[in-house]
């Protein structure tokens, strides 16, 4: 298994909606691309966050679904349109299991 673990950290006042909004657009791939196996997506609320507030993390059979995960048509326009204007940084992990 691949644990695909994404964190946020946001502009200076985005909007709650539009944070929301994203997350809710990440929520949807699940059912646009088989090769995901889990997903989930939620505010950070530790005290350790370092200003990174919203965590996803993706769980794939394999590293060759990541790659279809992270090429995919559906997941290039979420990032483009929903992700990329409103954050400031972004910490990825990948791992296997």
């Amino acid at each position: 298994m691949i644990e695909h673990i994404v964190l946020f950290k946001f502009k200076k006042g985005i909007e709650k909606e539009k944070i929301a909004e994203m997350a809710e657009n990440i929520k949807n791939l699940r059912s646009e691309i088989p090769a995901i196996k889990d997903l989930s997506i939620g505010e950070n609320f530790s005290t350790r966050n370092k200003d990174f507030s919203v965590g996803l993390v993706v769980r794939f059979d394999s590293k060759e679904d990541l790659m279809t995960y992270q090429k995919h048509p559906k997941h290039l326009v979420v990032i483009e349109e929903d992700v990329r204007p409103i954050i400031e940084d972004v910490l990825a992990v990948d791992y296997e299991f």
